[in-house]
């Protein structure tokens, strides 16, 4: 096989193999633009389960995953791997211990999509706030009436609370204030002069429960995370309150959200995915119940879309495994091997 001119200057004459556990994205032609020019073979999956992954990935020598989880099973049967990418910023679904064990990198796309989910979070906010699908619903039935959508609040002078301020959420801040909110942040990984350069007043977990009108969730999936949003949680919230999660699904115990809804316990809730996660199901129906309510908006884990940040992401992630497959450090590394 002919020599390759690597990044660094290094000449290689090995093919790599990179296999991309899963994708939505119609087709992998970026992926194949920026790695195929390093002799690198792209081989493009659809895993729904690790099984299927070990199947395909045993012998990469990395992987890119977009909703697959690349677990402890799948990394110990790794050969040759040298680096995880995943398309997005979360990296829940690949087990960095056991990567990092294995002396595998992990790399993700923190920088993307930050516009495109605050913008999301807003407009679920807002959808809810001033009935929006209420009153289109009832005009299409012809119905032509203010009082369709009663009762509706100012929103200047209301508290939202915002759950997780890393840069999506100071960007919902930034948005929110043109809205005339005061703005109320949890999130104890955050400094306060951060906080105090955003203008917004810190507080701890029940008081943003108790003193939100909204809130909105941008915090990570972990163990702590997980079903944070129960029946105790929700009881604390005022009746009034909207509940909009542009994070995960998993955050939000959607039985619970269920009765709160069902039983006016809280007004409203925007949600861009669900506890299930359906993109992560082969067969999934929409079987939830939080379908059988007209107080809530469900999309369909789209925040972070727009071309631009698709693109983005499927780029990135491709870039990371051409750095680390031809001998450079990769821009973002979630941990060190």
């Amino acid at each position: 096989m002919a020599f390759i001119e690597t990044k660094m200057g290094v000449a290689m004459s090995k093919k790599f193999k990179v296999v991309i556990s899963d994708y939505d994205y119609g087709d992998f032609n970026i992926e194949k633009e920026e790695m195929e020019k390093y002799n690198i073979n792209v081989v493009a999956a659809q895993c729904k389960t690790e099984e299927q992954l070990i199947d395909v990935a045993s012998d990469a020598h990395a992987i890119i995953t977009q909703y697959a989880r690349v677990g402890r099973k799948t990394i110990e049967t790794l050969e040759n791997c040298r680096v995880i990418a995943r398309y997005g910023t979360g990296v829940d679904i690949v087990d960095v211990d056991a990567a990092t064990e294995k002396g595998i990198i992990v790399t993700n796309v923190p920088n993307y999509c930050t516009d495109e989910v605050a913008d999301h979070a807003m407009s679920l906010l807002l959808a809810s706030v001033r009935k929006l699908f209420v009153y289109n619903q009832a005009t299409h039935e012809g119905i032509w009436r203010w009082q369709s959508g009663q009762p509706i609040h100012r929103i200047r002078g209301s508290t939202l609370g915002v759950l997780g301020f890393g840069k999506i959420g100071r960007a919902i801040a930034l948005r929110a204030k043109g809205f005339g909110m005061e703005i109320i942040v949890h999130d104890p990984y955050v400094g306060k002069e951060v906080l105090s350069e955003y203008g917004v007043i810190p507080v701890n977990f029940q008081v943003l429960l108790q003193e939100s009108d909204y809130i909105i969730i941008q915090a990570p999936l972990t163990e702590e995370t997980r079903n944070l949003f129960a029946d105790g949680e929700l009881r604390q919230m005022k009746k009034s309150a909207i509940l909009i999660n542009t994070a995960r699904g998993p955050i939000v115990n959607n039985q619970s959200l269920y009765r709160a809804l069902q039983e006016g316990r809280i007004a409203a809730a925007g949600l861009d995915d669900l506890q299930e996660e359906p993109a992560k199901k082969k067969n999934w129906r929409p079987e939830n119940p939080l379908f059988n309510l007209d107080n809530v908006i469900i999309t369909s884990h789209s925040a972070y879309y727009s071309e631009e940040s698709i693109e983005e992401a499927r780029r990135t992630a491709s870039q990371e495994v051409v750095r680390v497959l031809t001998g450079e450090s990769p821009r973002y590394p979630v941990n060190q091997v």
